[in-house]
């Protein structure tokens, strides 16, 4: 694959809901551009982007896979995702690498939970998109219904640039709106034809609404159309370019992946309405000064890790999005994030497992590094003279908690090995630190996604684990606020023990789990035994006084309390704040 210079790159995340047909659309993406010669199908578990085992047993896209292709000299680096919604961590993480978003819906299920999520993600993110109803050529599929629903939700950004010619068993191709010119497909050929009678009027209604939107792109075509004047098809690609750029149009084509109809002009459409990379703006950190820095591609090298994988044989793979500068074997990288250089010795472009040599990678490309010692997802790799730092991504929050241990006795350290790691590579597989539970507990999306790292620890670790009950961190607190006092006195000849405190219990309700506060006046209790009472408060709260627990949101504030000038001591104050508070 020859290198690309910035402005001919296109990255885009293709995201669905669960079997929309977003990988089988992919990888006859990359058969129609020619970037292989042999795509499977999903019944016969031989998808190119899925390779994983538990990808290939449950016929889904689990994690992130990227696939470059060339097409008409510009090269588009696809990244597939997952459509569960257990697994969107790699959505963000991918849309983090890409400049566009091609949503793929189904025919013949239409607008589904997880369409209106990536749809929400590209709106959060600034995101162009456009869309793909795939599945035409399926009993059911409704095209008109499809788009009537996504205007519903999405509003008149939803914009057709193709019509179907027949649905169902009837597909056989497309019009293109902007030109009135219509395509049947044979064996994923198209043939050019006249728009058929019976779709002449609907095609002209649609494109009526294009030329609108097109026109919308800017005041010099808004101001001819309003004139009445005719947008020529360049001027009419132009303006939806530049609604696409700025969110305000949503093109919409159709088509099937299966049969690969439409497939080239899905194509044609990445490299004329996608963002192109050179047009790029980051705004990053100074590692030196903390303020902000802005980011254009022809700035020193700077790039961001967005993907990890662990192979215990090939070792660690970093999936990184190259923002500006060039990447040349040889050069240093600084890894920001965690203050050190990196040593590397090759990179690589993948197409789902087959990897490819790349030698130099220009800003806006994707490659992937073998063997980067320190790298983490969510790092910044810098040429050693322009440290910055973006900022990490967002991933969605954990909502499942499980306790785990190993099957077999002593692989403790093994199991706790494996999960670090897979928590390497997902990181919506969080690790609990908690001490006070003394045993493993993970933070994951849900029973799949455990299913998967339980699978996954098995298959590429060695080890087993099951499941236990989670020890739950129980804790007390008051509910009202209350004065107590005690003295404690203690005489056993010689010095004896003497420490007396008056205090106020107050609930706390800001989130605190402890305050103390001195109201002592006049020297009641000397200065040098107050932290000797706010720490017998501490510490008698930690064990808890109903059941064992800690107990938290309380308030305790010393009042008064008296003292001997021979017998006080820190414990007998200690012991004197811990009568009260029982």
């Amino acid at each position: 694959m020859k290198e690309y210079s910035s402005d001919q790159i296109r990255n885009v995340a293709v995201v669905s809901h669960d079997g929309a047909g977003k990988t089988a659309l992919v990888e006859s993406l990359l058969l129609t551009s020619g970037a292989v010669d042999f795509v499977g199908r999903g019944q016969d578990n031989k998808h190119i982007m899925d390779f994983e085992p538990e990808e290939i047993k449950r016929n889904v896209t689990i994690q992130l896979g990227m696939a470059p292709c060339e097409w008409h000299d510009h090269k588009v680096n696809f990244i597939d995702t997952p459509g569960y919604n257990e697994f969107h961590g790699e959505v963000r993480a991918a849309l983090r690498a890409c400049d566009g978003m091609l949503m793929v819906l189904s025919a013949t299920t239409g607008v589904e939970t997880d369409t209106v999520r990536a749809w929400d993600y590209a709106v959060e993110l600034q995101m162009p998109r456009m869309a793909f109803i795939n599945k035409m050529d399926v009993d059911g599929a409704d095209f008109f219904g499809t788009i009537e629903r996504m205007r519903e939700l999405f509003g008149k950004a939803i914009m057709p640039l193709q019509i179907p010619i027949g649905e169902g068993a009837n597909f056989e191709g497309v019009i293109d709106v902007a030109k009135m010119t219509a395509f049947t497909y044979k064996d994923g050929q198209p043939t050019e034809i006249a728009v058929p009678a019976h779709l002449i009027e609907k095609a002209q209604e649609i494109r009526e609404m294009t030329v609108e939107a097109a026109a919308e792109g800017s005041d010099e075509l808004l101001e001819k159309y309003l004139e009445g004047e005719e947008l020529s098809l360049e001027e009419i690609r132009q303006g939806l370019r530049e609604g696409m750029i700025t969110g305000r149009v949503c093109p919409i084509m159709c088509g099937s992946a299966t049969s690969r109809i439409g497939l080239d002009q899905v194509l044609d459409r990445m490299i004329r309405y996608m963002p192109d990379a050179a047009k790029k703006v980051m705004t990053a950190e100074s590692a030196d000064t903390g303020e902000p820095v802005v980011v254009h591609v022809d700035k020193p090298l700077t790039a961001f890790v967005f993907k990890t994988l662990l192979d215990p044989f090939a070792g660690k793979q970093s999936f990184v999005r190259i923002f500006s500068g060039e990447l040349k074997e040889g050069d240093k990288l600084f890894n920001v994030n965690q203050g050190t250089e990196e040593k590397w010795n090759k990179m690589v472009t993948l197409i789902g497992k087959q990897q490819i040599p790349v030698t130099a990678a220009k800003a806006g490309d994707i490659v992937v590094i073998p063997k980067l010692a320190n790298a983490k997802t969510g790092d910044t790799l810098t040429a050693p003279d322009f440290k910055v730092k973006y900022d990490a991504i967002r991933f969605p929050q954990p909502l499942y908690t499980v306790a785990m241990e190993a099957v077999k006795k002593g692989e403790e350290e093994k199991l706790a090995s494996a999960v670090l790691k897979v928590a390497e590579e997902d990181p919506t597989c969080v690790v609990v630190k908690n001490p006070e539970a003394r045993q493993l507990q993970i933070d994951c999306m849900g029973e799949v996604h455990l299913e998967h790292i339980l699978n996954k620890m098995d298959r590429k670790y060695g080890v087993q684990a099951k499941l236990v009950t989670p020890y739950i961190p129980y804790r007390e607190t008051i509910k009202g606020s209350a004065e107590t006092e005690s003295k404690y006195k203690k005489q056993s000849g010689g010095h004896g023990q003497y420490g007396h405190v008056k205090i106020q219990v107050d609930p706390l309700y800001d989130g605190q789990e402890f305050a103390f506060v001195d109201k002592i006046f006049g020297g009641a209790v000397p200065r040098q035994y107050i932290p000797a009472v706010e720490k017998g408060a501490r510490e008698t709260l930690e064990k808890g006084l109903i059941a064992g627990y800690p107990m938290i949101g309380v308030q305790v504030t010393l009042l008064d309390g008296s003292y001997h000038s021979v017998d006080s001591s820190e414990l007998a104050f200690k012991v004197a704040t811990s009568q009260a508070i029982k």
